[in-house]
């Protein structure tokens, strides 16, 4: 009987966030105030307590909570926290996507920059990482695009000491622009201080579940 009511009440979030395109999973715009409560509501199925099912952000089913320690990201507070199903283990500001859209006048191309929303696992733990620039960044600087194994697209140092990714070219990774944590600035990934990576790089393992809201 309660796992019936649980289920239906998956059920009714799902179509909730299905009729509001702004809390979608992919490319979501920061929802207004008035969605708090369905945002509370969602924060509490991604962040189940011991025996409860998770909702899977890929699908709408329900699915087994995660076992283990787990990184949970909240783009609308710009919070990290790494956690198991009880705990709430460790917690840090961060800094989330701008959301904000870039143009090339050129060519006509488009880039959207939000912190992608869902469940998702680490698949990689890089220390000292370059960031490899993409187009956009010299579409943005004004700057002509070069080659892409040319010299001017390496930067050894805007990725901090440690980078953690999980999946589709994005990370969660330091920063040299410390000052900014806490608000939404980046291109979509998940800014942290280089104490904190250090600490959240350390615990992380491959295949750890990143939950992002």
């Amino acid at each position: 009987m309660k796992r019936t009511v649980l289920l239906a009440v998956l059920a009714a979030v799902s179509v909730a966030l299905a009729l509001h395109p702004n809390m979608g999973f992919r490319w979501a715009d920061t929802p207004p105030s008035a969605d708090s409560l369905a945002l509370e509501a969602r924060h509490k199925l991604l962040t189940p307590s011991a025996g409860c099912d998770t909702l899977d952000a890929t699908s709408g089913k329900a699915s087994k909570r995660p076992r283990g320690k787990y990184i949970v990201v909240d783009t609308h507070t710009n919070h990290l926290y790494l956690r198991t199903a009880d705990s709430i283990l460790f917690s840090a500001l961060c800094s989330t996507g701008t959301g904000a859209q870039l143009i090339d006048t050129g060519d006509g191309r488009r880039w959207r920059f939000d912190t992608p929303k869902g469940i998702f696992k680490v698949d990689s733990k890089l220390p000292n990482p370059w960031w490899r620039k993409p187009d956009w960044a010299f579409v943005e600087e004004g700057k002509p695009i070069p080659d892409k194994n040319a010299n001017e697209r390496f930067d050894p140092e805007a990725m901090g000491d440690f980078a953690i990714g999980f999946g589709d070219g994005y990370f969660i990774h330091g920063t040299i622009l410390e000052r900014l944590i806490g608000v939404s600035v980046t291109h979509g990934c998940v800014r942290l201080r280089s104490d904190d990576i250090r600490h959240v790089y350390e615990a992380t393992r491959i295949g750890m579940p990143v939950i992002i809201y």
